[in-house]
C-alpha cells in the first residue's frame, strides 16, 4: 500500500506539467472562428480577437445577409489597431491570401460598381496569374520590374493598370503590417509611347456617313432591317464630342430645344455591369463632365427626329434604347460601327468612336481656343485636351518668312527693322547711366 501510495505521489507533478502546458496563447492580432447567427431579419457575425493589450474581446458585424455580415466583421477586425503581426497576413502568406482579403475590403469601399468590376478583372486576368504561387516575402522589386516590363511589351495601358493593382494590394498589406515595404517602389517608371491625337478628315467622315446609310439595306439582306440608331449616334457624337457612354445616357429630359437652338445636359453615362448588362449611371466620369452644351443644327435635327418617336410622358427614357426600352450597350454600338468602317474600306485605319471626340476637340480648338475645347469636352484643364484630343496644327505660318525676305533680301531690302536711328535718342540716358555706374564704382 505504501509503495503504491508513493507512486501516486510521485506521478502528481507530471500531471501538473501537462495541465500547465495546455493550448498556446492566441497571438496578438489573431482571431478565432467566425460564427454567424440570424437575429430577426439580420445576420450577426461574431469572432474573438486578442487585442493589442493582450485581452480577448468579442467583435461583431451585422448585415442583411450572411456573406455581408462576414465581410463587415472582417473589415472591423482589419481596422483594429491590434491587427498586423500575428494576424491573417505576414511574409509567409500567399499572394492569393492577400488578394482575397483585399477583394473583401474592396466590396466595402465607396467606389462605383464599374470601377470595382475593372479592378476585379485586372486582378483576375493579369496580376493574380503571375504572383499567385509566391508568398509575400518572395515578391521582390526585381520580380515586379520583370512583370511590368512584360506587361508594357503588350501595351502601356495594360502595364499601367497592373502597376495600379499591385500598388493597391501591397498598400493594403503595408497598412496591416504584413510586409515591411512596397516592392512596386523602386521599379522603373512606365514610359507612355509617344503619339499624336488624330482627328477624322472630312473625307473619312463622309465615307462613314455613306456606309452607315447603306449598311444592311440591300435586297439580299436577311433578318430585320437596321433601325438607324448607330447611324444617328455617330452624328450626335460628331456634333457634341461626347463620350459614347454619355451619348447613350442622354434622356428626353436632358434635351432643351428652344427658339435660340438646342442644348443638352450631360448628367450620366452608360456602363456595363456584370449580370445586369448596360445600365445608366446617374453621374458621368468626373465632376467636370457634368455640363450643358449647345448642339449644332445637323446633330440637333437627328435628336429631334428621335424625340418625335418617344412619348412625351416617358421623359426619363434614354433617347437611344433597345426594344425593351433599356439603354443600348456600348459594346453593341462599337460592333456595328466597326461594320460601318469595313463597308467604307476604313477598317485598317485604327478609327474608333473616340476619334469623333478628338475631331470635335480639334475643330473647336482651331476655331476658338483650347480652353473652349476643354470646357466643351468636360475636362478640368487644357492639358488633357491638348495632350490626348486636339490634333496638332500642321499648317505653316508664312508670316515670319515674309518678314525675313523683306528685310534681308539682296535687292532693295527694307532695313527699318534693323535701323539704329530709334536708339540714338536714348544715348544721353545711356550716358547718364554709365556715369552713375562709374561714380558708384
Amino acid at each position: 500500500m505504501g509503495r503504491a501510495h508513493g507512486a501516486r505521489r510521485r506521478a502528481a507533478p507530471r500531471r501538473r506539467r501537462i495541465v500547465n502546458g495546455g493550448r498556446p496563447r492566441t497571438l496578438i492580432g489573431s482571431y478565432g472562428t467566425i460564427s454567424v447567427t440570424r437575429r430577426g431579419t439580420s445576420y450577426v457575425a461574431l469572432a474573438r480577437i486578442r487585442d493589442a493589450d493582450g485581452r480577448l474581446r468579442r467583435v461583431t458585424g451585422a448585415a442583411r445577409t450572411d456573406s455581408a455580415a462576414r465581410a463587415r466583421l472582417k473589415q472591423r477586425l482589419l481596422e483594429r489597431p491590434s491587427f498586423g503581426t500575428g494576424g491573417l497576413l505576414d511574409l509567409t502568406s500567399s499572394f492569393r491570401d492577400l488578394a482575397e482579403l483585399w477583394l473583401e475590403d474592396l466590396a466595402l469601399q465607396k467606389l462605383s460598381e464599374g470601377t470595382k468590376d475593372n479592378y476585379r478583372d485586372d486582378l483576375r486576368l493579369h496580376v493574380l496569374p503571375q504572383f499567385e504561387h509566391f508568398t509575400l516575402g518572395e515578391i521582390t522589386t526585381g520580380r515586379v520590374e520583370w512583370f511590368l516590363r512584360s506587361e508594357a511589351a503588350v501595351s502601356f495601358s495594360r502595364a499601367k493598370h497592373s502597376r495600379t493593382m499591385l500598388n493597391l494590394l501591397f498598400g493594403f498589406a503595408l497598412r496591416h503590417d504584413a510586409i515591411p515595404r512596397n516592392p512596386v517602389q523602386g521599379t522603373s517608371p512606365l514610359r507612355r509611347p509617344k503619339g499624336e491625337p488624330q482627328a477624322l478628315t472630312v473625307d473619312q467622315i463622309n465615307a462613314i456617313r455613306d456606309a452607315a446609310g447603306r449598311w444592311r439595306t440591300g435586297p439580299d439582306v436577311k433578318g430585320p432591317k437596321p433601325d438607324g440608331q448607330v447611324r444617328d449616334i455617330i452624328e450626335v457624337l460628331l456634333g457634341t464630342a461626347l463620350r459614347i457612354g454619355e451619348c447613350l445616357a442622354l434622356r428626353v429630359c436632358d434635351v432643351d430645344d428652344g427658339p435660340s437652338g438646342m442644348t443638352i445636359s450631360v448628367k450620366g453615362t452608360v456602363v456595363l455591369r456584370t449580370g445586369s448588362g448596360a445600365v445608366r449611371q446617374d453621374h458621368p466620369k468626373t465632376e467636370h463632365s457634368i455640363r450643358r452644351i449647345a448642339v449644332p443644327d445637323f446633330a440637333a435635327a437627328v435628336l429631334r427626329a428621335r424625340l418625335a418617336g418617344i412619348p412625351t410622358s416617358d421623359h426619363q427614357r434614354t433617347i437611344f434604347a433597345n426594344r425593351a426600352g433599356k439603354p443600348l450597350s456600348p459594346f453593341n454600338v462599337r460592333r456595328t460601327f466597326r461594320a460601318f468602317l469595313e463597308l467604307a474600306d476604313l477598317a485598317g485605319e485604327g478609327i474608333t468612336l473616340r476619334w469623333y471626340r478628338r475631331t470635335g476637340a480639334t475643330v473647336i480648338a482651331r476655331g476658338a481656343s483650347a480652353d473652349a475645347a476643354a470646357t466643351f469636352l468636360g475636362h478640368g484643364s487644357t492639358a488633357i485636351t491638348e495632350g490626348h484630343y486636339i490634333e496638332p496644327d500642321r499648317t505653316v505660318d508664312r508670316g515670319p518668312a515674309g518678314i525675313l525676305e523683306r528685310t534681308l533680301r539682296r535687292t532693295n531690302p527694307d532695313t527699318s527693322l534693323l535701323s539704329t536711328d530709334n536708339g540714338a535718342a536714348d544715348d544721353p540716358a545711356l550716358d547718364f547711366l554709365d556715369e552713375e555706374d562709374t561714380e558708384a564704382a
